[in-house]
């Protein structure tokens, strides 16, 4: 798999309902070391309900100009959350299946205030 299969494909839960599409992904330097740093291992998938473009990194919330534009992204990608990797049953031809129990996490980098108090914090 690359990640051109995954960016802009439809998800849905376990019940075949649409949730949206990939937006971005989310990796942690937490594997064995591979020169001076970590290997990276996948985390999880954004999934935005409205729109299968990307945050172009406004998605962090600290990223504040040009204020316009950051305010219009974030207005356009209000509903996404993050889901834990582990939590996606299948990868499919054309669309991600989410496991039965599938929580949805804040979009929120680690270590920033969440704009999201309706959505778990990322772990």
């Amino acid at each position: 798999m690359i990640l051109g299969d995954l960016l802009d494909a439809p998800v849905n839960g376990p019940d075949d309902e649409p949730l949206g599409y990939v937006v971005d992904v989310r990796f942690v330097l937490d594997g064995p070391l591979d020169g001076t740093l970590a290997a990276p291992r996948l985390h999880g998938l954004l999934v935005s309900a409205r729109t299968g473009t990307s945050f172009l990194g406004y998605e962090r919330t600290g990223v504040r100009s040009p204020a316009l534009v950051a305010r219009w992204l974030r207005w356009r990608h209000r509903g996404t959350f993050l889901v834990h990797w582990q939590d996606v049953q299948a990868v499919e031809p054309g669309a991600v299946r989410l496991r039965d129990g599938y929580r949805r996490y804040s979009p929120d980098l680690p270590g920033r205030p969440s704009q999201r108090p309706d959505l778990h914090r990322a772990t």
